[in-house]
């Protein structure tokens, strides 16, 4: 079943415990989470956020408030979408039963960050397709280990092909001009699972670190032998953390 924006993953019986939002990084849709999607699909019914149409995290934000199929919901981001998950806080925390924060952070971009984004950027709109772009970042979004593992690799080009060039430059510009967060993270009530892949060379641990220190109900996971793509990279690690996170009270 589709919802307005982004898709939703009911069961055929009542709702279950948990209502899961998930949102997508830069580049990725729902393919992203669909290990999760499978197995976590006995305790939780989910909603896979389509950000691809906004300019802004806020706005991003506020389209999740608007359009998830429930009031109050669990809530987890990856990467960009960590971003876009703390922003969610910060508008309706009420909202808010649970939060996860895989492999983001909480402060404002840098300068020298902000110059690589314009590089891809520029180098997305060169070309015709995002070979060049995945190409580069690719040592940087997986562990080593896993640069040259064709099925994950297809798995991450596909999904930028389907995210396309006008969405990525919307996602980056929203990226660049996102507020710091760290004024945020000791008012979250939420309990909170803070997942970092030890070898996540765009988020490093020691934010998630930060992040867990700031937050007063939070816990960290950290994924060994893994890199930004934890849900796709060490799947059944990730799952065994979010599962835990789920049944704590």
């Amino acid at each position: 079943m589709l919802c307005t924006r982004g898709a939703w993953f009911p069961r055929d019986r009542k709702p279950l415990k948990h209502t899961l939002v998930l949102i997508p990084g830069l580049l990725c849709d729902s393919a992203l989470w669909q290990p999760q999607l499978s197995d976590l699909a006995d305790i939780a019914d989910f909603f896979v956020v389509d950000v691809t149409g906004h300019e802004s995290i806020g706005d991003m934000a506020a389209s999740v408030l608007r359009d998830s199929p429930w009031k109050e919901f669990t809530l987890a981001g990856l990467s960009m979408g960590g971003y876009v998950a703390q922003e969610i806080v910060r508008q309706a925390p009420q909202r808010v039963k649970k939060l996860a924060l895989l492999d983001t952070r909480s402060r404002a971009e840098l300068p020298e960050e902000t110059e690589r984004r314009k590089a891809l950027m520029k180098l997305a709109q060169s070309g015709r397709n995002f070979t060049p772009v995945t190409s580069r970042m690719l040592p940087l979004l997986v562990h080593p280990s896993r640069v040259k593992d064709a099925p994950l690799v297809k798995v991450i080009r596909e999904m930028a092909e389907r995210t396309g060039i006008e969405a990525y430059i919307r996602q980056q510009n929203a990226i660049i001009a996102r507020p710091d967060y760290r004024p945020l993270l000791p008012t979250i009530a939420s309990p909170t699972l803070v997942l970092c892949g030890r070898q996540d060379r765009l988020t490093s641990l020691d934010n998630s670190e930060q992040m867990v220190a700031a937050i007063p109900n939070a816990k960290l996971a950290v994924i060994e032998e893994c890199g930004h793509m934890s849900t796709l990279e060490r799947p059944e690690e990730v799952n065994r953390a979010l599962r835990e996170w789920l049944g704590a009270t």
